[in-house]
């Protein structure tokens, strides 16, 4: 009989760049893909805050064209994941960079499911069911919570049915994760509470889960200790950088456990809740 140690386990995870300015290694990785122009998917709200530019600016001193997509809402929705395909196909992308909170990247990882297989994004509904490789996708997260820039989920709003549904395969893992604790310095301390907790119970989740094991467990509690011991000081001190990358680095080891461990309950009914009244998984999450 099999101990819970030597139990077959299997563990996803995409190449990580942790560290202020992280997010300039986008070109580099672009470039090693071999694409000469890129979609680079995001939100309103990243738009304003400046760092869409400052990643198109980056893009376009490593000669690699850029066209944005940034329509994405709170909630990815399918007729925005369908409208970014077309865009894809329509200008020529080869590659894919999100920069912005769980929305942009999910979103990004139903356009590069489109852009590949075509068909509709709904036709993917439920766990590995991706049949061909996805364009490279290089994600640089904006928000210390959602860790979709390490999961093998996307998690996608359906407006005509009023649910959220899930993407499941390690296909869906992006190929570079640039984490910058420099681009959450412009989150409010409110949104830098918000998702914090959201990275506090991916952990509890997945410790807890049937699915964790040593491979994800020692990253559960890494990623407890680093946010429950920051978190509440950081919301204090918004403009703490040592205190960013304690909490991001939590919300990293927290999106690795989850990932693989997969979550529970309070997920599970966040998404049922954030689908039915169109609430961003980070709000429902705390609701429930």
């Amino acid at each position: 009989m099999t101990s819970p140690l030597t139990q077959l386990r299997k563990f996803v995870a995409p190449e990580i760049i942790f560290g202020d300015g992280a997010r300039h290694a986008a070109g580099n990785y672009v470039t090693t893909f071999g694409a000469e122009k890129v979609l680079l998917v995001s939100d309103p709200g990243v738009l304003l805050a400046g760092w869409v530019t400052d990643i198109e600016a980056k893009l376009l001193e490593a000669n690699i064209a850029v066209e944005r997509f940034t329509a994405v809402s709170p909630n990815p929705r399918v007729d925005e994941i369908m409208a970014g395909a077309e865009i894809y196909r329509e200008t020529g992308c080869k590659a894919i960079v999100a920069i912005g909170g769980g929305s942009p990247m999910d979103c990004a990882k139903g356009i590069g499911i489109v852009t590949a297989h075509g068909g509709h994004i709904l036709d993917f509904e439920g766990v590995d069911t991706i049949r061909v490789p996805i364009p490279p996708l290089i994600f640089i997260p904006s928000t210390a919570g959602t860790s979709a820039d390490i999961s093998q989920f996307a998690i996608i709003s359906d407006q005509q049915r009023r649910m959220k549904f899930s993407i499941i395969s390690k296909a869906v893992v992006p190929d570079v994760s640039l984490i910058d604790p420099e681009v959450t310095m412009t989150m409010s301390p409110y949104l830098t509470a918000c998702t914090g907790v959201d990275a506090l119970v991916h952990a509890i989740e997945a410790f807890v889960s049937t699915g964790s094991g040593p491979l994800t467990d020692t990253h559960a509690l890494e990623a407890m200790r680093l946010i429950s011991s920051h978190l509440e000081a950081l919301v204090a001190n918004p403009t703490d950088g040592e205190l960013r990358a304690q909490v991001m680095l939590g919300s990293m080891q927290a999106g690795l456990a989850f990932s693989n461990a997969i979550l529970g309950a309070v997920h599970a009914m966040s998404h049922s809740l954030g689908g039915f009244l169109d609430l961003p998984t980070v709000c429902a999450t705390l609701c429930c």
